[in-house]
């Protein structure tokens, strides 16, 4: 049979121009054969303050139940900041928060405290997309009146107050509006309980507002079966958490993605997901260490890193705590690139001390293969006769050099992972990392030989003086977590990517045996990325979103 083109695109337009804040959308085509196939529909319910490992020891009934057609975690992955509102927003928007910038109740977003000057961007939400490309109508049912604000372009916000009035409105929704396509549903009384008592299973209080969720997650779902047309639509549910715990001391959550054709599973991060710092733009610093991190004058200190250098580029500066160098003038430390070869850079110009003092630290290094780089630090003498640096790649001593005339290298500059600006060059630089340590004292050969392949830093010799611990394998989200006793995270700035290198991994991390599967990292953003994918939406690079709709690696599940 002929395909004929169907001509809905007026007709969207029209249903919504009047009250909408944004252009009317082009003309949109479907294929009459598409017409047959059953209407895809989405439901999300999301319980805040269920932690994943507390839903996981209470498994409540409902959601076990929706386990059998359902890919799902009990460790979402937390952005930078993951308060009700960032996280909300995240859910909202697929745009993390270290992008909306969003973590007040106003929903506005706010310059970014490191980077004042950057311009602020707003994200379009889940209900703006679905208004624009598809011809159904929207909800959102919540008793928080500043998410109500936020999301007021659904075609239905009630006014409730309670989780019970949240349940009846939503049964309300679904038996009596055939055109409803996406709803979004918001349950607060299990983040109220858990402030008497924690928020952990062993918790009645918290238990009982979990157990009563599910009861009412169970009545939605029974009204979403009992729809006079449910039998020509097909419906994703996603139930989830904004964030577990409290909104001042969020925790991991959980997502349960069901469709009735869906095998259960548990989805998870596999193998090394580690950053891509392939752009001049991509870094990872610590915002603020309160000058833990501070080489000064004297210190003793040790720092190393596994690199995989992909391209042979010269000069960029990689790992460093330093201002840019521009010829003589630098102030700091600086491991850099040139070509194939290292090299470790050292200054104290703004100090009082000599400048540029580049020493060469080894040579084959970018041939895209992970090496371990170590550089120590250390002073003698009482005043100080001497300050030498000593650099190692696997393990071997490959250098060394005299720093005593640079004097303080102290700087305001934060330490960093990724490009850094030598002389305006080495734009090139595409590199992975992981396992990057700082040690407050200076580690010697033999420990340095030893454990240049340790698997577990806490096994280290020397893990009471380790101030800094970063795997670098959180796989989304800007945040790059600090696992040492002591020390800060980083903050992932610039149009970062993450990389799945699978079992392709340094010799200090265990190959994942399960890497030649999936490797899912789900995040709040993951909701929206989901609900468009499920609705047939294109995610266009310039929507900004970082959420993945991980549902396109089981389609062999669902269509048919």
């Amino acid at each position: 049979m002929k395909k004929i083109a169907i001509y809905i695109g007026l007709l969207l337009s029209i249903s919504y121009s009047g009250c909408k804040k944004f252009d009317n959308p082009p003309p949109f085509f479907e294929e009459q054969e598409d017409i047959q196939v059953k209407q895809r529909k989405v439901l999300v319910v999301s319980i805040d303050g269920v932690t994943g490992s507390e839903l996981q020891a209470i498994a409540p009934p409902v959601l076990e139940s929706l386990k059998a057609t359902s890919k799902y975690t009990y460790d979402v992955l937390r952005g930078s900041v993951s308060n009700d509102a960032a996280s909300w927003t995240s859910i909202a928007t697929g745009v993390s928060y270290n992008k909306h910038l969003i973590k007040d109740n106003d929903f506005l977003p706010k310059p970014d405290v490191n980077h004042p000057h950057d311009d602020v961007k707003s994200f379009r939400n889940i209900f703006d997309y679905i208004l624009q490309y598809k011809s159904v109508q929207t909800a959102l049912v919540s008793p928080w009146e500043d998410l109500r604000t936020y999301l007021r372009v659904a075609d239905f916000v009630p006014v409730v107050n309670t989780d019970a009035a949240v349940k009846d409105s939503t049964v309300n929704l679904l038996t009596k509006n055939n055109a409803i396509g996406t709803i979004f549903v918001n349950f607060r009384d299990v983040m109220a309980a858990g402030e008497n008592g924690g928020y952990v299973a062993s918790n009645d209080n918290y238990k009982n507002a979990i157990l009563k969720s599910d009861e009412y997650l169970g009545n939605i779902l029974t009204a979403l079966k009992a729809r006079k047309n449910y039998a020509n639509e097909d419906w994703l549910v996603m139930v989830t958490s904004a964030h577990g715990g409290s909104n001042t001391d969020p925790k991991p959550g959980f997502l349960f993605v069901s469709q009735k054709d869906l095998k259960s599973e548990l989805v998870k991060k596999s193998g090394l997901n580690t950053v891509a710092f392939n752009l001049s733009s991509v870094n990872a610093e610590v915002h603020d260490d309160n000058g833990l991190y501070d080489a000064g004058s004297v210190k003793d200190f040790t720092v190393q890193m596994a690199v995989r250098l992909n391209a042979q580029t010269s000069w960029p500066g990689f790992l460093s705590k330093s201002s840019n160098l521009s010829g003589g003038t630098f102030t700091g430390w600086l491991w850099m690139q040139s070509g194939a070869n290292w090299a470790v850079v050292f200054g104290g110009s703004a100090n009082g001390g000599n400048g540029k003092n580049q020493i060469a630290a080894g040579n084959g290094i970018a041939d895209g293969s992970w090496h371990t780089l170590t550089m120590v630090v250390k002073t003698t003498g009482n005043p100080a006769t001497a300050r030498t640096v000593t650099t190692y790649i696997d393990g071997v001593q490959t250098g060394s050099g005299n720093i005593l005339g640079n004097k303080s290298l102290s700087v305001t500059e934060q330490l960093r992972i990724g490009y850094r600006n030598v002389d305006g060059t080495g734009t090139g630089l595409n590199m992975n990392a992981a396992n990057l340590a700082y040690f407050n004292v200076a580690l010697d050969a033999n420990t340095i030989r030893d454990n240049v392949s340790l698997k577990d830093i806490t096994q280290h010799p020397n893990y009471a003086n380790l101030i800094g611990f970063w795997p670098i394998n959180e796989g989304a989200e800007a945040v790059v977590g600090n696992t040492a006793p002591t020390g800060y995270n980083m903050q992932l700035n610039g149009a970062f990517g993450w990389a799945s290198l699978g079992t392709d991994v340094p010799s200090s991390v265990t190959p994942d045996p399960n890497a030649s599967g999936k490797s899912i990292i789900v995040t709040p953003t993951s909701i929206t990325a989901l609900t468009m994918y499920w609705m047939r939406i294109n995610i266009l690079p310039e929507f900004g979103m970082d959420g993945a709709p991980f549902l396109d690696q089981f389609e062999i599940e669902f269509l048919k």
